[in-house]
């Protein structure tokens, strides 16, 4: 895993105190492992991690569905803009 993948991992779990830990395909949204209030502040996140700005009018929900996803689609090589 890398840095920033962690840094994805340790964001969702600081927020939810009852998971102790985080499979790569749990739905993150269906299990409000992030949820609405958390959802901005969690494109910031990725923003910072990235370095690059995320336009709300591009978002995909399934793109946030697991760790695996959002491996795919904003820390790929291919993702890499």
């Amino acid at each position: 895993m890398n840095d920033q993948m962690r840094a994805v991992r340790d964001f969702i779990l600081q927020r939810n105190s009852t998971m102790d830990t985080l499979s790569d395909d749990l739905d993150l949204i269906d299990s409000r492992a992030i949820n609405s209030l958390a959802f901005v502040e969690f494109i910031f996140l990725l923003e910072e991690l990235t370095g690059e700005s995320i336009d709300p009018e591009d978002l995909d929900l399934d793109d946030f569905r697991t760790l695996t996803a959002i491996e795919a689609r904003f820390f790929t090589r291919e993702a890499v803009r």
